[in-house]
């Protein structure tokens, strides 16, 4: 019987027990639509917020006009792909994948209403650009059990059933980075190194690797750091000029880390710069400081360049510059395109198990124990969330005329350095 179907009559009491009766009904039609990590039963699987009987909408919450905009829209793009590519494959569970993107500008504030908007008809988010928006926006991703990829590598972001950061986090990078230099380039105990970082948790996590390895080579770390809105590194360059650092670790935006090389330059200090994955991007190279950063610049990443001789990297390129011609193919397109990759075999799982519930779609994911799409790089364990995914750094320095802007210098590689290393307890 529907609401309207309710016989009311006059009389207090009457009416009382007739609204109670609508309340009920009422309460029985909403319980079919499910809860945020329960679900109603469509076909015989269990479907949660975001699953309809012909859509699965999905979350980006990126940057396309703030520090990182360079990175956010290779990101996006290449997500794009992905889901493209699994639509026209037949999509998961019959049901076609909706990304729908927002762009914070790298703004907690921003981001925070962008999720309030999405989170509620989303079924996982494989897209969050920055460490300090994914940390303001962990008890929302927890209480909502949404399964979340940041594109953001701070080992605070550790720890998280819901949170799944890829690959190698900022402080392992560092440690790895600061092994190369002194294997590679000549620093050896008694140097002083500088380190350029962003405030917050980005630059956070990438010092406590810094000063962890500075401390076992004997070396002197020189800090200095930057706002995310700050641009003119000048100040920064004079302060490690005056120390006479031997090396630089830079962990900021691309602007900034081109800010810092091309002052650098003109002060006559050239030493040898090793830059977190997030401190690069292809479009560099187009500019004035392009020249001086294939000289002695060295980018410190879980992943492998485009240039590698790789057979999923070159396909992987072919179709992103086909889909997205004259666009640059950077590491951020890997990225987003691995990300988006993790959401969609925990989908295709997750449908196999019969529960698209965000629980459904969370435990899928956590039961992936050797990830590998063949892109480079060594499989990863998803079945934990307190430790970095993996502990080996690919050495890479950019190149105009290489695929992607950069080559590698040096395989994946786990330092010893990195072996004996674990991140501070309370980050």
């Amino acid at each position: 019987m529907s609401p309207t179907q309710v016989p009311i009559r006059r009389g207090p009491l009457k009416r009382a027990a007739a609204a109670a009766v609508m309340v009920v009904l009422a309460a029985s039609a909403a319980g079919c639509s499910g809860k945020a990590s329960g679900g109603s039963s469509s076909g015989g699987i269990k479907t949660g917020p975001g699953v309809t009987k012909d859509k699965i909408t999905l979350a980006a919450l990126t940057d396309l006009t703030g520090p990182y905009a360079v990175l956010g829209k290779s990101v996006t793009q290449a997500q794009k792909l992905y889901y493209d590519q699994l639509n026209n494959a037949g999509g998961v569970c019959g049901r076609k994948i909706d990304l729908v993107v927002r762009d914070h500008g790298y703004d907690v504030q921003k981001a925070l209403a962008a999720y309030s908007e999405l989170a509620p008809r989303s079924a996982a988010i494989p897209q969050v650009i920055g460490s300090p928006i994914t940390m303001a926006l962990r008890p929302r991703l927890e209480n909502d059990h949404l399964l979340t990829l940041p594109q953001a590598w701070a080992h605070t972001l550790l720890g998280s059933k819901y949170v799944q950061v890829t690959g190698t986090t900022y402080d392992v990078d560092m440690v790895n980075a600061v092994a190369f230099l002194t294997k590679a380039k000549g620093i050896k105990s008694g140097d002083k190194i500088g380190h350029l970082r962003l405030e917050g948790d980005y630059g956070q996590s990438a010092l406590a690797g810094v000063r962890y390895a500075a401390g076992k080579a004997g070396l002197t770390v020189v800090e200095q750091q930057v706002k995310a809105t700050d641009a003119d590194m000048t100040a920064q360059a004079g302060a490690f000029k005056k120390a006479g650092v031997k090396a630089i670790l830079v962990s900021v935006s691309p602007k900034q880390a081109a800010s810092l090389v091309g002052v650098s330059a003109a002060m006559g200090l050239n030493v040898p710069f090793a830059a977190s994955n997030s401190a690069f991007a292809q479009q560099l190279l187009a500019t004035p400081v392009g020249p001086i950063m294939q000289k002695n610049y060295y980018v410190v990443t879980a992943a492998a360049p485009f240039s590698a001789d790789i057979k999923g990297l070159k396909k992987l390129a072919g179709e992103y510059q086909m889909a997205y011609k004259g666009q640059p193919l950077d590491s951020a397109v890997l990225s987003g395109y691995t990300t988006a990759a993790v959401v969609g075999e925990a989908l295709k799982k997750a449908c196999a198990n019969k529960d698209l519930t965000r629980d459904g779609i969370v435990a899928a994911h956590r039961s992936t124990r050797s990830f590998d799409l063949g892109l480079g790089g060594a499989p990863e364990d998803f079945s934990q969330w307190t430790a970095p995914a993996g502990r080996a750094s690919y050495i890479t320095r950019p190149d105009k005329t290489a695929l992607g802007g950069t080559v590698m210098v040096e395989q994946a590689t786990e330092s010893d350095l990195a072996k004996g290393y674990s991140a501070p307890s309370g980050g």
